[in-house]
């Protein structure tokens, strides 16, 4: 990708021509004033219900058909063909888009090897093999029979052959080890755990802190199926439950990015580091197993009886080990994990495409999502790429036609390698994050699009609420007609909020897919939009065949969306938030949404820290006067947007006021703030090990101050760093003088 840039200054090139064009786009874009949430709009509505009406399931369905026929990892075959693929696309005559390039990044991968496979196995005394785990998949339709199905494996992990005693360690966590520390001693030992209560890559940093010397993973029936084991008739091919064999695959580190280097693009000329100075890497070998294998395991342990929290679906009472019990053939032998992994360097590409923007090219509005998956990724991420490709062709049509062209740029990536660690949109950002940090006015992710078809789930920054709001407002629910996407929300997952009342409840963005980079690194306002399934009617901790070689279109038709309507309902509400961050005259951002999440998030750090604080002597009265300068600043730059849309204003008014929007959430970074922490510098919502929902930095050092007893200017430090990030951000809001 070596031109997208070039075209998208092309128009503007001072403040004359930037008036000019402000000016020609004021007067020439049909209005509409309705407002939401207190924000201007200043677009064509029925152009945006044109495009609705254009986003065709039936489309969808074909595409989610092509992506996903065969296994598409990062680097593979089946890859390269979907590069090519979105190229064609993108290019096409009549549907495409004005430019579509891809550009390729030589990053750090792991892999198994094809003839040496990774295992789990119980060795007797004498060293015979009593059992070994399933290498692949148990085939249910000819999916699971591809050649290029990969092997279960934990990506990341090391190569080494560990041998002991076996414990189970509940989901991993360094309380779950602490726990069992008590009275095992864990040196030498492996760990079997469940997925879940913690990042995958946590389980082997955690327990090598305690001794272990390898992991077993694997997914309990009670946590994904609701307990249910029987491929005969409860799992799939029967149901969207996971059957015995399903395996998770997935990256086994903690930070995301191309890890030899860090805030820099993994280009030819960029040095890189060497292996043994990168962090977030488990130390000690781990591999992934079907839970029948799993039950095989656990339910021949020896040791007390684990907690009733601990206990699972596998039809046992789990005990915690170390080693089996006297009635088991397993009596006396230990479990080896075999990892064969290989870590290399190979090439990863991007697809950028663009529609140029009539007014302000300058500007840009981002869609995207990955496009690599760990074998056929219907669901992961193939429905989300489905559904791109389908608002991009009708986008594109409508531009081809003449129908309409948008006033701001908009690009849209379809990244690479993200399933290893969201290296493609990271090293995008990386590359051209001077640009992007200066010119960006938000992104919207859409990774899995569909978990299920129950109801709209969205993430996001407080500045993109209402414009998903509004969006939500103007699509029907799936089967629903005279019922919105937002009302079927509310229904599911609603809170009361002091501006508007009772509102669905859109959750806060925290690092699981590739909005991370333009969030948490580039201070961009990002939202991450999908429909899910009803949390009443299930247990699942995700959709069951997650990761695993049966998330293929014929689980994805008849379990996930059977007639691709939610598939279509997510293309329509994206798209609508697309057109409306890339239309509006003033962009549709409440910056009054922020300022009382903020709020909220104090009103938390002074009821849950408040008494302790007083008896260190530390005082919340900066940080609540911080609080209250923002909330005036935002109310006052709210009223005097909303004082424009009666006035004649002049185009650099509202590029002066469309940056202020825009650069507020920029305002809340500091890169100094989490030394610790690469590429977290979102002051507000960065990662935090402390469960309390406040600052993520106080939070933690409050955690730490409270458990050593004595490490309070830990508190002063980030007491001082939100404190000044909130008045510092409060300015960026005052009128300008």
């Amino acid at each position: 990708m070596k031109t997208w840039h070039i075209a998208l200054i092309t128009g503007i090139t001072g403040a004359v021509a930037l008036a000019i064009g402000l000016l020609i786009g004021h007067y020439a874009i049909p209005k509409n004033t309705e407002q939401g949430h207190g924000s201007i709009a200043d677009i064509d509505e029925s152009l945006i219900q044109h495009f609705m009406n254009e986003i065709d399931n039936k489309r969808i369905e074909e595409n989610l058909r092509e992506l996903s026929k065969k296994p598409h990892m990062a680097t593979t075959e089946g890859d390269i063909e979907l590069v090519n693929l979105m190229l064609d696309r993108w290019r096409n005559k009549e549907t495409g888009l004005d430019e579509a390039n891809n550009v390729t990044y030589n990053v750090w991968l792991s892999f198994p090897q094809k003839n040496k496979p990774n295992s789990v196995t119980v060795v007797s005394p004498n060293g015979t093999e009593l059992f070994k785990s399933r290498m692949k998949e148990l085939n249910y339709t000819k999916d699971q029979l591809d050649p290029d199905v990969v092997q279960p494996f934990a990506a990341f992990a090391p190569a080494g052959t560990p041998k002991g005693r076996l414990v189970y360690a509940n989901y991993g966590t360094m309380e779950d080890y602490k726990h069992l520390n008590q009275t095992i001693n864990l040196n030498n030992t492996i760990a079997i755990v469940k997925y879940g209560g913690t990042g995958r890559g946590n389980k082997g940093i955690n327990g090598a802190k305690f001794g272990v010397i390898g992991v077993i993973v694997y997914t309990d029936p009670a946590d994904m199926n609701d307990g249910k084991t029987n491929d005969k008739n409860e799992t799939y091919p029967h149901s969207w439950y996971l059957p015995p064999s399903g395996v998770e695959r997935g990256s086994y580190k903690l930070n995301f990015g191309d890890q030899l280097t860090p805030y820099y693009p993994a280009k030819d000329y960029t040095l890189r580091h060497v292996e043994s100075d990168i962090k977030g890497l488990s130390p000690i070998p781990a591999q992934p197993i079907g839970f029948e294998d799993a039950r095989q395991l656990i339910c021949a342990l020896a040791g007390v009886e684990a907690p009733e929290s601990w206990q699972g679906g596998l039809g046992c009472r789990y005990h915690l080990g170390p080693g089996f019990h006297n009635k088991s053939s397993f009596v006396n032998s230990e479990v080896q994990v075999n990892v064969f992994n290989r870590r290399e360097i190979k090439p990863s590409d991007n697809v950028i495409g663009v529609i140029r923007g009539s007014v302000e090219p300058d500007r840009y509005v981002i869609y995207g999502n990955h496009r690599d998956s760990w074998v056929h990724g219907a669901i992961d991420p193939s429905s989300g790429t489905a559904v791109m490709l389908e608002v991009t062709r009708v986008l594109g049509k409508m531009v081809k036609e003449g129908k309409w062209r948008p006033r701001r740029s908009i690009i849209f990536g379809s990244w690479g390698a993200e399933e290893f660690g969201l290296i493609g949109s990271t090293e995008w950002t990386e590359e051209y994050y001077k640009k992007l940090i200066e010119r960006t006015v938000g992104y919207i992710n859409v990774d899995i699009a569909v978990f299920a078809n129950a109801t709209l789930r969205a993430s996001g920054s407080p500045a993109v609420q209402s414009v998903v709001f509004d969006a939500a407002k103007q699509v029907s629910a799936p089967g629903h007609r005279d019922l919105s996407v937002y009302e079927n929300w509310m229904k599911h997952s609603n809170r009361t909020s002091a501006l508007h009342g009772l509102i669905p409840n859109m959750r806060s963005l925290g690092a699981g897919s590739d909005y991370a980079p333009f969030f948490h690194y580039l201070g961009i306002s990002s939202m991450d939009i999908a429909y899910t399934y009803d949390k009443t009617k299930t247990n699942a901790r995700i959709y069951p065949a997650y990761h695993t070689a049966y998330d293929t279109f014929d689980y994805a038709s008849r379990f996930i969306d059977p007639g691709f309507t939610s598939h279509q309902t997510v293309g329509r509400t994206a798209g609508n938030v697309l057109m409306r961050l890339a239309d509006s005259l003033i962009l549709p951002f409440n910056i009054r949404d922020y300022s009382e999440a903020i709020d909220q998030l104090y009103n938390t750090a002074e009821r849950d820290f408040g008494p302790e604080l007083l008896k260190q002597r530390i005082s919340l009265d900066p940080l609540r006067s911080a609080v209250t300068k923002l909330k005036e600043a935002a109310e006052g730059l709210h009223t005097r947007i909303s004082e424009l849309r009666d006035l004649q204003v002049s185009p650099l008014t509202l590029r002066m006021v469309n940056d202020q929007l825009m650069l507020l959430e920029r305002s809340f970074l500091d890169p100094v703030a989490f030394p610790d922490k690469l590429y977290y510098r979102h002051v507000i919502y960065a990662s935090k090990n402390s469960d309390v929902e406040t600052f993520p930095g106080l939070a933690d050092a409050y955690q730490q101050a409270m458990a050593k007893g004595n490490a309070w200017d830990g508190v002063r430090k980030h007491l001082t760093i939100v404190t000044y990030t909130l008045e510092s951000a409060a300015s960026t809001l005052e009128a300008v003088i």
